[in-house]
């Protein structure tokens, strides 16, 4: 069984080591005559799982056609079916989910067995509606029909991290190595290696990625998570740059133009950070996007503004609530900090029993912290942090949590951490955190 307690290395951490090591030689063959939850975890349009199940696929449009004109094509099927579920993501309309199932069940009543892409499909698909224990089930599934699917792998590797099965996926992003190191099996080892606090790792395989991408979303891709590395280490002008190169190939690209808002609030540029911010979210209102704007606006004093974020993002949650998805970490998170505390942990219950993943944990520990239970907090945030992942964030929470339990000299290393990590890692909780400190160190 996998483990998460923090002074084990998995099995897995070690079978990933030496493929590294194989990339890095074999990278120049391959790449010479040939890639595709920050941790914060979220299933975005960027996501390794939107790219590596979504390889046989093509337009909407296209695809539309191709099944008018050819109904008994399978594979025409489950390809447009993917392709709803990446518009899905890239557009935040759960109603074209519907649309996504209503394809890949046609693909699977034409071909009810050995239709592996179906299958595939259908595990991003759960994925995508945050259900994933489907998405393993489905991802299985594909797997046993197909084990030489480097796709099935790669979805079945995104269902086991976000159950909390890291050892797992481990192993099932090196398979997907082994059976081909294109774009989407590097990012996904990158981000296997961001999750354990290795940073430098994820970089280099994310740098790789890049260098073997033979598509311009793939580009955008490498270059977006090029930049939200960077910023995770404190290095905003690399983030800006890397930002900037993506969108010079893909300039209506949402997370590369949050990227670079994220970058240019780092650097102080709001105006910049604000206007880019925008742009994404007239592309893509993401929830993650809405919610940095509303805290960017509300730390520049704009409140007005601020609401008008937060606002969409309530009626989101309405949307969600009827369509009966699982709540993510954006929604726990703006309630904790934004609505109701209590609203925040039941939704935070509800989530991690359904998906316990390190962010998770982390947005629960937040939740009961705002709520007033910090003992059961201080559990939440030991979890987010058990695999070392190097997340000012998660830090933050817990310093805050352990300095509410009176445990002085654990806030101070955890609130140390969090600057030392990105000094401005959150428009409203970096202050927070200095303020915090000065107070512990008895320097108001």
């Amino acid at each position: 069984m996998p483990s998460d307690h923090p002074n084990r290395k998995p099995a897995g951490r070690r079978h990933l080591r030496s493929a590294a090591v194989s990339i890095a030689l074999g990278a120049v063959l391959f790449t010479a005559g040939a890639l595709g939850l920050s941790p914060q975890g979220e299933a975005t349009s960027k996501s390794p799982a939107v790219q590596g199940a979504s390889a046989h696929g093509g337009s909407v449009d296209a695809l539309q056609q191709r099944v008018r004109h050819v109904p008994a094509d399978p594979q025409a099927w489950s390809a447009l079916g993917m392709a709803y579920v990446q518009q899905a993501r890239q557009n935040a309309d759960p109603a074209l989910y519907a649309k996504a199932e209503s394809a890949l069940r046609r693909s699977l009543k034409v071909r009810p067995s050995g239709n592996d892409h179906a299958e595939t499909a259908m595990g991003a698909l759960a994925a995508g509606r945050h259900d994933f224990t489907a998405a393993l089930a489905w991802s299985r599934k594909a797997t046993t029909t197909n084990p030489y699917s480097s796709s099935a792998h790669g979805v079945l590797a995104d269902a086991y991290t976000q159950l909390g099965r890291y050892e797992q996926a481990f192993d099932s992003v090196q398979r997907m190595i082994d059976l081909r190191p294109d774009s989407t099996s590097l990012a996904r080892a990158s981000y296997m290696w961001e999750l354990r606090g290795e940073r430098s790792r994820a970089r280099a395989l994310m740098a790789r990625s890049l260098r073997a991408a033979s598509s311009p979303a793939e580009q955008a891709f490498a270059h977006a998570h090029l930049s939200l590395l960077a910023l995770d280490r404190g290095d905003a002008r690399t983030a800006l740059r890397e930002a900037r190169s993506g969108l010079r190939a893909a300039p209506h690209d949402s997370a590369l133009l949050e990227a670079r808002a994220r970058a240019h609030a780092a650097l102080g540029d709001t105006g910049r950070a604000v206007r880019d911010y925008r742009q994404a979210i007239a592309i893509a209102p993401l929830p993650h996007y809405l919610l940095g704007l509303g805290e960017l606006q509300q730390s520049l004093g704009r409140r007005e503004q601020a609401r008008e974020q937060y606002d969409v993002l309530r009626a989101q949650d309405r949307v969600r609530q009827a369509t009966g998805a699982a709540p993510d970490t954006d929604a726990i998170l703006f309630e904790a900090d934004h609505g109701n505390p209590r609203t925040a942990v039941a939704l935070g219950r509800q989530a991690v029993t359904t998906r316990p993943f390190l962010a998770v944990h982390d947005a629960y520990a937040w939740a009961l912290h705002q709520a007033g239970r910090d003992d059961q907090a201080l559990v939440e945030a030991n979890r987010a942090l058990a695999l070392h992942t190097q997340s000012a964030l998660f830090h933050f929470h817990r310093g805050i949590i352990h300095q509410a339990l009176g445990h002085t000299t654990k806030a101070r290393q955890d609130l140390g951490r969090a600057l030392a990590i990105d000094g401005r890692f959150h428009p409203l909780h970096a202050p927070q955190a200095r303020t915090a400190l000065r107070r512990i160190d008895g320097t108001r």
